[in-house]
């Protein structure tokens, strides 16, 4: 009996390029528990900056959980590749994790949004549904999803941008605009949004 891992399908590659906006779900193998801590995410967040920045991406928000994680991550140039990345990304990540008995499942699961699932009012419920993930999980109370530890936004070049804050929507749509005129890379003296 042959022990081959049967793959999920997946679009053709040409739906993860460009602005592409693809909701991406992680699972811990064998859904095992005790790697998310404080420390772990220090690391998923330097490791996502680095795969954001190589393939011109951003994440408006991430969700990590005890035996899993979600991800948004929108592209942001034509060059943007997500099936590139997600590669780059599991492939640094699985080495943190390994270095403590976990890892991957072999294939993440990913959701490749549509035009009507991309315009504002949908994809800010979108957001807000992956980041209520804790209090369906019973990690935290109801209501109280936005002081969640493990979930946040990354923006390469904008650090302070906190996700669940009043400005956070008007912030991230200019910047996100920014980053689609001007690319990841400024001219010398050139201010960010």
């Amino acid at each position: 009996m042959c022990n081959q891992r049967k793959h999920l399908p997946r679009l053709d590659p040409k739906f993860y390029q460009g602005k592409a906006c693809v909701h991406w779900t992680l699972t811990i193998e064998q859904r095992k528990k005790g790697w998310l801590n404080p420390i772990f995410l220090n690391r998923f967040r330097e490791l996502m900056t680095h795969a954001l920045f190589r393939y011109a991406l951003v994440c408006p928000i991430y969700c990590l959980m005890p035996d899993h994680m979600h991800l948004v991550w929108i592209g942001i140039e034509e060059r943007s590749d997500q099936l590139k990345a997600m590669k780059f990304f599991r492939r640094q990540l699985n080495a943190s994790l390994g270095c403590h008995g976990f890892r991957f499942q072999h294939q993440p699961y990913d959701r490749v949004l549509r035009d009507e699932e991309r315009k504002e009012e949908n994809f800010v419920d979108l957001v807000e549904y992956i980041g209520r993930n804790p209090e369906r999980a019973g990690l935290i109370e109801i209501d109280e999803f936005t002081s969640y530890p493990y979930n946040g936004c990354l923006l390469p070049g904008y650090p302070e941008l906190q996700l669940w804050t009043d400005q956070f929507w008007d912030r991230f749509w200019r910047a996100y605009a920014f980053l689609r005129k001007q690319g990841l890379f400024r001219p010398a003296g050139e201010e960010a949004m």
